[in-house]
């Protein structure tokens, strides 16, 4: 897959920093800006995320018990079930990919600055809310398979897959996913954005708003396997949902990031077929 055209495309892989010279073109306000908006939308996810979990933690308790008791637990979902399913999802994504998309942000604000543009902290906002609109159609996705594991009844109490079998399936698709040249592809527009930000720059609200949601399909296409694992550790494991965000960040942050994501799908791999088969 060509993901960048010709000088282009070696331009954009031969750094996987932001420009300094873009980032250094945002005053220091903006910058304290837009850090702030991420760190702000993080931390609130994050909380949220937390308080979930206390919430939550009775009711996995209970239904725990229930099913020593061989009652079965596959109740019907509600609307209301759907609708936390969802926004469960969205806040925990938010969490776990604001951080990773805080240099692409920078990279954009400095060369919306350098195109003489004003008001970064805004035109930054409405890319991060292309960002998240992709993110927020993969929630959607989580939701309903995580609704069909739950009507199949083979989702535990901490909402991971009951079955060994599935649990070790998807451990082996993800990890077979993370070794695929479309996956290095993603991966390697989001370590090396610029190629993106000098080919396909749009400018105006609406095209930060469209530059965010191309962005955020690169992004959705290097990390949407390994937010599958979830469904293997417990989708609200806060343990290995912060794990796999720190994951994602080093992978798309770090200079050994094809590396790492080659030995980690060869580490599922082997894990899945563990767990497939029984031994672990």
């Amino acid at each position: 897959m060509r993901l960048f055209p010709g000088r282009v495309r070696k331009l954009a892989t031969s750094s996987r920093a932001p420009n300094p010279e873009s980032v250094a073109s945002l005053s220091r306000r903006d910058r304290i800006l837009i850090l702030g908006y991420v760190a702000a939308v993080t931390v609130l996810s994050w909380g949220y995320l937390f308080y979930l979990d206390h919430q939550m933690l009775s009711a996995r308790q209970h239904d725990k018990m229930m099913m020593e008791m061989g009652m079965s637990m596959a109740m019907p979902w509600t609307t209301a079930d759907i609708f936390f399913t969802f926004t469960m999802w969205v806040v925990m994504m938010v969490g776990m990919m604001a951080g990773s998309a805080l240099p692409v942000m920078l990279l954009f604000a400095g060369a919306h600055a350098r195109r003489g543009g004003g008001r970064a902290p805004y035109i930054v906002l409405i890319f991060g809310l292309g960002y998240l609109t992709v993110w927020v159609g993969f929630s959607a996705c989580a939701t309903l398979a995580q609704w069909a594991l739950h009507h199949a009844a083979v989702l535990s109490p901490e909402m991971a897959a009951s079955s060994p079998r599935i649990g070790g399936a998807i451990l082996c698709a993800a990890g077979v996913y993370q070794l695929t040249p479309f996956k290095r592809a993603c991966l390697m527009h989001c370590q090396s954005p610029l190629g993106f930000l000098m080919t396909r720059w749009r400018d105006g609200t609406s095209g930060a708003l469209q530059m965010g949601m191309r962005h955020g399909a690169y992004c959705l296409g290097c990390c949407w396997a390994l937010m599958c694992v979830l469904f293997v550790v417990g989708v609200m494991n806060l343990v290995w949902v912060a794990t796999l965000a720190l994951f994602v960040f080093f992978e798309k942050i770090g200079a050994a990031g094809a590396v790492v994501a080659r030995v980690a799908g060869a580490a599922m791999i082997v894990v899945g077929v563990l767990l497939f088969a029984g031994i672990l």
